[in-house]
């Protein structure tokens, strides 16, 4: 088949697209039961959280998605949330199919409660009682699609076009509506993931099935009976004008006015067509239409999300084919294609299915086909990459045991229908944990910015990112709207705080005068100066630092002196990080971060240094090449560890033990590869908060008040720990502290630092 539409445009212009997806799920407790717990208080107002909220009942969580410019982000984006909503669910799951888990009667289901929201309770009370209340607890995933402006520019020049450019996008779109309603049953083939009943789902459709496993009620061939008569949808089949957006609003206030649907809401057609601002008739008449909301998708129980990238890619390029496909004139369409929903729905997994095809009997195999082998001429036509998605639907379309559906028949059969979802959801859940310190799509941000926004949608706190590359952040609730950079700069720390935390020599001088110990040294600016002052510190304990540097960089240490030629080749090292060094003795102990917040020590971390366990046979190079393998590790603060990275200060350490990179260590013995303990140079994380005695926390705090700052990061040698009169030194204040190495430490309790940042800025 060849295809014109498009011709002349490049694929990223035919591309150009945006997505917003919103999912549905029940919460349910451990044994698949219905959860009568109320909405988690975490997510905060319904109403007022734009990310996590409710639909129907108080147990059916909606995860919405801002809206994104590729598919890849909106999934992502969508799997993030439903990491955040199962994290905060104890002993809870969310259940991974649409039709719902073991339901109570109608009665006995709770309806969302909106605080002084009364009609929202009201319309939910209404459907409850029309659709009935196991109805309103299938779940669905909705998918708000527009093409892109750049996208629709460029088709509105190619034409020679007497209408305005908000027509030709409506009567686009319209297009686009009636040709995705003709072919949708390819879809509920494709994508039909709800072809399982619980036995305490409505009486008058379990009883027109099967039971093909404990409590698992299904006719076999089914694909959906979401997009069924079982399903949810309108009494009466609802028929619209799709010819201009007057007509179809029209159409739309007709059966209000009929009182066949309560307001536009009620209507539950596979397609909305949605202006901006408020959902009505008159606003679609006056705005037009600027996205679709599709419908038809189940929730696919094997993915985390409720739906991959890869079909969320076919959607996208099926949307594209209904742009193109030529319309046929048969006058009964709108019926043809309910019935076609109908089948495939209900027995789309009968090989011998036949289908209304513009008034004739044609199978679903072969149409099937059709349509396939024209998305995979029109994928290569327009130089798209959608071919190997597309050939996996080539093998779906000829084995219906390769699609979802089939696998959960299986999967029910096999196991039961309650213990099939809670084995998929328990997986779900784990896969969450796995992830929890990400926030997709965010993963090139730093680690310590994706916490903060993670705990941000959470809230209903909204964002926006205003430099990707700087990390840089709006966050915003209600009146209150605050600029936040790398999670720990913010407003409430002066400009003054943090040139003195930048400048270590005053900030010692700063901590002297508070009578705070802080350890004495040397400022050197020319390393001829410094190198003639050696002498004095030669086979001394003594640290070698950059006067302005964080993250460890550019420290030597010497616990056990040296000599002259190493210590050199310290100040090298720390010269080539800064115009300023300081030398200073070493103090002995173990090295912590306390980090202070406002009046208060939150956390605190015994940061170990950077080390490999030897095994007798590894050189140290293969140590670290294996530990750097720990998916905790990563490099750019992206990850709760950074990789363990060989440079100069590490061949310089190991050359005071004898050592070097290519040394075997024996079987058991830690190696630490620096002296210095920075998270930053591949140290690891031990959370120490809940051992460490007041009188070092209140040290810290004081320590950070000389200082004016409101967020600190105290780092703070101390002999022994649990003894608050062990000898103890600052060594440094950081105005910009990593958070989490807090919050996701490598040993240790996990500390929710970013609600507290929420906390000081007045947002939660």
């Amino acid at each position: 088949m060849k295809f014109n539409l498009f011709s002349n445009l490049s694929n990223k212009r035919i591309l150009d697209a945006s997505f917003g997806l919103e999912r549905e799920g029940l919460r349910v407790t451990n044994t698949g039961a219905f959860s009568l717990t109320p909405h988690p208080e975490v997510f905060g107002d319904k109403k007022e959280n734009p990310y996590i909220t409710t639909d129907f009942s108080e147990c059916q969580l909606e995860l919405i998605t801002p809206v994104f410019h590729t598919a890849n982000d909106a999934i992502d984006f969508l799997d993030s949330l439903y990491n955040i909503a199962a994290l905060e669910l104890e002993d809870e799951y969310i259940w991974p199919q649409s039709m719902p888990a073991s339901v109570p009667e109608d009665q006995d289901i709770p309806i969302a409660i909106f605080s002084n929201q009364e009609e929202d309770e009201r319309y939910r009370e209404y459907l409850g009682n029309k659709y009935g209340g196991k109805k309103q607890l299938i779940s669905g995933m909705h998918i708000n699609f527009s093409l892109g402006d750049d996208l629709l520019q460029a088709l509105y020049r190619k034409g020679e076009h007497q209408i305005s450019f908000r027509d030709f996008k409506d009567a686009l779109y319209l297009r686009l509506t009636r040709n995705y309603l003709r072919h949708q049953w390819i879809l509920v083939y494709m994508l039909g993931a709800a072809n399982t009943i619980h036995k305490t789902y409505e009486k008058q459709c379990v009883e027109t099935l099967e039971e093909i496993s404990a409590e698992t009620y299904s006719n076999i061939k089914a694909t959906s009976y979401r997009n069924s008569i079982c399903g949810y949808q309108n009494k009466e089949f609802i028929q619209l004008d799709y010819n201009s957006i007057e007509k179809y609003a029209d159409s739309i206030q007709a059966y209000i006015d009929k009182g066949e649907l309560r307001n536009i809401r009620e209507l539950y057609t596979q397609v909305r067509l949605k202006g901006t601002g408020q959902y009505s008739p008159d606003n679609l008449r006056q705005k037009g239409i600027e996205y679709i909301e599709l419908r038809t998708v189940d929730i696919n129980p094997f993915e985390k999300s409720g739906l991959s990238k890869d079909d969320l890619d076919f959607i996208h390029l099926f949307l594209l084919y209904c742009l193109e496909k030529e319309e046929s004139f048969y006058e009964n369409w709108q019926l043809e294609s309910q019935q076609n929903l109908q089948k495939t729905a209900m027995e789309g997994q009968d090989p011998e299915l036949k289908l209304l095809h513009n008034g004739c009997e044609v199978s679903l195999k072969s149409w099937g086909m059709e349509i396939i082998h024209d998305l995979k001429d029109m994928n290569e036509q327009y130089d798209l990459p959608f071919a190997e998605i597309l050939q996996a639907k080539e093998e779906i379309m000829n084995d219906h045991e390769k699609t979802y559906a089939h696998r959960l028949t299986k999967l029910c059969q096999e196991k039961g229908y309650i213990e099939a979802h809670l084995q998929l959801a328990k997986k779900h859940k784990e896969a969450a944990f796995q992830e929890r310190f990400l926030f997709k799509p965010y993963t090139d941000m730093e680690l310590s910015t994706q916490i903060l926004l993670k705990e941000s949608v959470k809230r209903g706190i909204s964002f926006r990112i205003m430099d990707r590359r700087e990390n840089f952040i709006e966050l915003s609730k209600k009146d209150n709207t605050q600029y936040v950079k790398q999670a720990t700069k913010t407003s409430k720390d002066q400009y003054v705080s943090v040139l003195i935390m930048e400048n270590k020599s005053v900030t010692k001088q700063i901590l002297k005068r508070n009578r705070i110990q802080t350890p004495e040294g040397e400022e050197f600016f020319e390393i001829e100066t410094a190198i003639e002052a050696l002498n004095r510190w030669i086979n001394k304990p003594l640290v070698i630092k950059p006067k302005s540097t964080n993250f460890g960089l550019g420290i030597s240490i010497f616990a056990d002196g040296a000599n002259k030629e190493s210590l050199v080749q310290g100040l090298e090292i720390a010269f080539r990080e800064d115009s300023a060094i300081l030398i200073e003795p070493f103090i002995k102990g173990k090295e912590y971060r306390f980090l202070v917040m406002g009046d208060e020590t939150i956390a605190v971390l015994h940061r170990v240094a950077a080390n490999v366990k030897g095994d007798g046979i590894s050189t140290i190079q293969q140590l670290i090449t294996q530990k750097n393998k720990n998916p905790l590790r990563g490099r750019g603060y992206k990850t709760p560890l950074e990789k363990i990275e060989i440079d100069d200060n590490m061949k310089l350490f190991l050359q005071q033990q004898n050592l070097s990179i290519d040394s075997v260590i024996p079987k058991g013995k830690v190696q630490y590869l620096r002296e210095n303990s920075n998270i930053s140079t591949g140290g690891d994380s031990i959370d120490v908060t809940n051992q460490v005695p007041e009188f070092f926390k209140k040290i810290a705090v004081d320590a950070s008040k000389s200082v004016g700052a409101n967020i600190c990061g105290v780092d703070m040698i101390v002999e022994e720990l649990s003894d608050e009169h062990s000898p103890y030194s600052i060594i440094e204040l950081n105005f910009n502290p990593a958070i989490h190495i807090h919050s996701y430490p490598y040993i240790g309790k996990e500390r929710n630092i970013a609600l507290r940042i929420l906390q000081l800025l007045n947002l939660n």
